[in-house]
């Protein structure tokens, strides 16, 4: 299983992605987590295809909301790219489309089978982790039905032991309510990476190294 999971794009270790994917190619760019803000979802997949084509990959839109109830054929294509590529927004959100299209299954099998990289930042890091709670201060769960039209799930896919505090002290929450997500974890005794914009956790196999 290969993981690149950041707080911000590729953070400050664009190079150890590379390193985990090898040649870039073709990249499947998976931006559902964005799919309660219709009028900015365009633009937030264009600002990370620019990006992505600067380090020589193929960016390929694959909208989850095309396979409800299509959960066979979600994996014949995800099987196809040698990374998936997850981008922020509403992790709930995400994590609802990932049930209704059954990518919180074909995934975690893919992965199993080291079919691709899995490059999620944001709210595509928190969907990995085992579970969501907590988020809530930073992410509204209200979003997901209005979105999904189902309730708000709160398990992660569980593919990393500890929960993910994204943009520490990042200027994109000035009012610090990731600072304070991580001391609620920590005063509680729930163990989790806490990640600024520049950091990133990579799992290669049993090897996890996180960098900062």
């Amino acid at each position: 299983m290969r993981l690149f999971l950041s707080a911000y794009r590729f953070g400050a270790h664009s190079d150890r992605l590379l390193g985990l994917v090898g040649t870039p190619g073709r990249v499947a760019v998976i931006a559902n987590a964005c799919d309660a803000w219709p009028s900015a979802w365009q633009s937030a997949v264009t600002s990370d295809l620019v990006p992505l084509r600067r380090l020589g990959f193929q960016p390929e839109v694959v909208d989850l909301r095309e396979y409800v109830g299509r959960t066979a054929e979600l994996e014949q294509v995800l099987a196809g790219y040698p990374m998936l590529w997850v981008r922020g927004g509403n992790t709930f959100v995400l994590r609802a489309q990932f049930a209704r299209s059954g990518a919180d299954l074909v995934i975690p099998r893919l992965l199993a089978a080291d079919a691709f990289v899995y490059a999620g930042y944001s709210a595509g890091a928190c969907v990995m982790t085992p579970d969501l709670h907590g988020l809530e201060s930073v992410d509204d769960p209200a979003e997901v039905r209005p979105a999904c039209g189902i309730e708000p799930l709160w398990d992660g896919l569980g593919l990393v032991g500890k929960r993910i505090v994204p943009h520490l002290d990042s200027p994109t929450d000035p009012e610090g309510l990731s600072r304070q997500l991580a001391r609620d974890y920590r005063a509680a005794g729930i163990p989790f990476w806490a990640l600024t914009d520049d950091d990133a956790v990579i799992v290669d196999g049993a090897d996890v190294t996180v960098l900062d």
